[in-house]
Order: C-alpha cells, then sequence, then structure tokens
C-alpha cells in the first residue's frame, strides 16, 4: 500500500475563527481549478489530526467520547483534481499524518451515481468521506454510543467546513446518499459505515 507523506499543518492564519462562522456557507459549485496538496492536508488534519498527546494517547482535533474516536477519514480524488495525487481513493492515516492509498482507480463517477447524481459531487475536484466504526463507542456507552458518534461525525465535519473558508476554498455538507452503494464504491470493510461527504474545491464567482 503506497503511502504519501502529507505537508506539516499549519496552526495560525490571517482568517479569525469567528470570521469563518461569519462567512461559512453551503456552496455547490466549483470551478476546475484543482486543490493542493497542502489543502487537503490541512483539512484532513482539521477533520480528524493529531493535535496533542495526553498519557500516552493521541488526541485528535475534534472531541470523541472517552477518546474511542471511532471516525476513519477517506478522501476520494477526481481525475486531475490535485495535481499531487493520483485519483482514487485514499485513508488518512491520522497518527502519522499521511495517506494511504486504498484504490488506484477514479471511482469519481461511481461516487457521484452513489450520491444519487448530485452536481455537487460531481463537480468537486476532491471529497473527503467519514466513515464511522461505531462498536468502537458502543462497547464503551451502549446506551447513547451512536449518538455520540454522530456528535463527532458533526464536529469533524465543521472543523472542515471552517478551514475550507479560512482557505478560500468551498464546500457543502452531503448526506443524501446510498448508503450500501457508498460502502460497495469504496470497498469499506464490514465494520465501517459512510455517516457524512464533505465535497470541496474552489468556487465560482456566481455563488
Amino acid at each position: 500500500m503506497a503511502s504519501i507523506e502529507l505537508p506539516k499543518p499549519e496552526t495560525d492564519s490571517s482568517t479569525s475563527v469567528e470570521r469563518a462562522i461569519a462567512t461559512r456557507a453551503s456552496r455547490r459549485s466549483f470551478t476546475r481549478t484543482p486543490v493542493t496538496l497542502t489543502d487537503v492536508s490541512q483539512l484532513l488534519w482539521a477533520a480528524q489530526g493529531v493535535t496533542h498527546v495526553r498519557e500516552g494517547t493521541k488526541m485528535r482535533a475534534v472531541p470523541s467520547a472517552g477518546a474511542t474516536y471511532p471516525l476513519t477519514a477517506f478522501l476520494e480524488v477526481a481525475p486531475e483534481g490535485c495535481p499531487e495525487l493520483e485519483p482514487g481513493l485514499y485513508r488518512y492515516a491520522s497518527a502519522h499524518h499521511r495517506l494511504e492509498s486504498e484504490l488506484e482507480t477514479a471511482v469519481h463517477g461511481e461516487l457521484t451515481r452513489a450520491a444519487l447524481d448530485q452536481e455537487v459531487i460531481r463537480d468537486a475536484p476532491a471529497t473527503i468521506v467519514l466513515a464511522a466504526n461505531a462498536d468502537r463507542t458502543r462497547r464503551q456507552y451502549p446506551d447513547h454510543g451512536d449518538r455520540y458518534v454522530h456528535m463527532e461525525a458533526g464536529h469533524a465535519a465543521q472543523n472542515v467546513h471552517l478551514v475550507c473558508e479560512s482557505r478560500d476554498l468551498c464546500s457543502c455538507p452531503v448526506g443524501a446518499f446510498s448508503d450500501d452503494d457508498v460502502a460497495a464504491v469504496l470497498e469499506l470493510p464490514a465494520r465501517l459505515e459512510a455517516l457524512y461527504l464533505v465535497p470541496f474545491g474552489h468556487g465560482t464567482t456566481d455563488q
């Protein structure tokens, strides 16, 4: 499995959190301008990157009930979506801040169809897929595990949306898709359930 080291994430920018919140909006139109590996690095780090170590545990950028960390972030890259990456599917290895190649062939058309042929997926140069192994959290919290997993997916996606704002990128939350078809297209293991798609890229001026 090929590994791709990602640029070190930046922890400062000229955009305040308050400004990113104020300007954040769901934007569904993208230009053909590709995204960069630095963009990818920042967004995946915001979703699931390690921010500090506490008592031997690598703590990530989003709250997680009991530090169970059920989420896995994948990156789907369209043809010509990112000059530094071949089209296909990658898994974000958060502990090492790198990409692991999962599918070495383009699945962009198939993912678009699995997402009910939405143009926002079709036109995006790349999409982050958040998938969860909910059992990791259910075992520790049998009464509320599912709730905590869904909350965590929301935390991760919002981080991505806000960092997109700070980098002049557009993004859109997508929850309308066929669970079975997305799992089949991405060849997800049975333990993982796709919860959230975040297509992102450079936006058009008419939004």
